[in-house]
């Protein structure tokens, strides 16, 4: 079936050109321009900005805020020197990031490896991702299976949003996740091809809940996505 898709890689694109899978994922910032916006300029500003947070694009312009790792005057340097076509694995697998994003990556595996080792009779299908004392992420998915193929992606793209933001001292509890996972009330539309697939989109606010539903060979909820918009 015909998809959608958007470019992140301003300056690469030619006519006929060959594509494969990447084996990293475009950080949070970057997925809900494409997502949500759905504007390909957007995504474009998202890749070279590393984050389109409100509260980082404050800090960029108040002399005592918290610092943040990755910046937009880092990324501009490595596309100057490195990715001149805004190549993005380029941009953040350079040394500049990719040293920054690396340790944190083994931590969190670390953590999560050890509080899933304690888990009796359950598995992980899902994150709830927040920077600081702001829950404004999550990505759930069908099976553990379909997770831990994802789970390699989604947590350097974790990281490099985390990055990106002001660091706070900040941190969100169980309960703010809980009540972040409460199923939205708000503005539907739903996109679907009978006996194939439905994508419902609920906004409400500056939070979006978007699931994709597979019809064939039964209903099942494939990946359900939620966002705590950054503008």
């Amino acid at each position: 079936m015909p998809l959608d898709v958007f470019c992140v890689e301003q300056g690469r694109w030619s006519s006929g050109a060959q594509f494969s899978g990447a084996k990293l994922m475009v950080h949070p910032s970057v997925r809900e321009k494409a997502a949500v916006d759905q504007q390909q300029n957007k995504v474009w500003e998202a890749v070279r900005s590393g984050t389109t947070s409100d509260t980082a694009l404050a800090a960029l312009a108040a002399p005592n805020a918290p610092a943040m790792v990755i910046t937009p005057r880092i990324v501009g340097g490595v596309v100057a020197a490195e990715a001149p076509t805004a190549a993005y694995q380029k941009i953040y697998k350079s040394p500049q990031v990719a040293s920054s994003v690396e340790p944190f990556v083994e931590e969190v595996q670390r953590r999560l490896a050890r509080r899933t080792a304690e888990l009796k009779g359950e598995s992980v299908v899902g994150v709830v991702i927040a920077y600081g004392g702001e829950v404004a992420w999550s990505d759930i998915f069908a099976s553990p299976e379909l997770f831990e193929r994802y789970w390699p992606k989604l947590v350097r793209s974790y990281v490099v949003e985390a990055l990106a933001r002001p660091h706070t001292k900040e941190q969100a509890s169980l309960d703010d996740a809980r009540d972040f996972l409460r199923p939205l009330t708000g503005h539907q539309s739903i996109e679907s091809e009978p006996g194939v697939y439905s994508l419902r989109e609920v906004t409400a606010g500056r939070y979006v809940e978007i699931e994709l539903e597979a019809l064939r060979p039964r209903d099942v909820t494939l990946h359900s996505l939620k966002i705590h918009r950054t503008s």
